[in-house]
């Protein structure tokens, strides 16, 4: 598969999970609507799809969710398979993706180094 079309499909596997979020129509009380998909990278036999999701609230929320989509990962691949008509569906896993916090936390530091520069 050509590199556009790998990254088109896990552009549309990254909507459909969006999707199926912001709708609620994945049902678990630990699932929060404010998780949003950051990235899907797909292994090169297109079997296999990391999905990486963040979350404006806490790190327990965001561990919470990822914990949800894993075990709603079969529900949601019946979904993405529904969508996609694609020969296979792959096999998701997902992950927190903490860069957000990581990189407020470094402007954090930059911003108090560059107060100090100027006082």
């Amino acid at each position: 598969m050509s590199e556009f079309s790998q990254e088109r499909l896990e552009s549309r596997i990254a909507e459909i999970i969006s999707t199926l979020i912001v709708t609620g129509q994945i049902k678990n009380h630990n699932l929060s609507t404010f998780t949003s998909v950051t990235e899907v990278r797909l292994a090169e036999d297109n079997a296999n799809a990391t999905v990486y999701v963040s979350s404006l609230l806490s790190d327990n929320s965001l561990e919470k969710s990822v914990k949800a989509l894993n075990g709603a990962a079969a529900f949601i691949q019946s979904r993405i398979s529904k969508n996609l008509r694609t020969k296979n569906t792959p096999h998701l896993v997902f992950k927190a993706d903490r860069s957000y916090r990581e990189a407020e936390r470094i402007n954090s530091i930059i911003d108090d180094v560059m107060k100090e520069i100027h006082d």
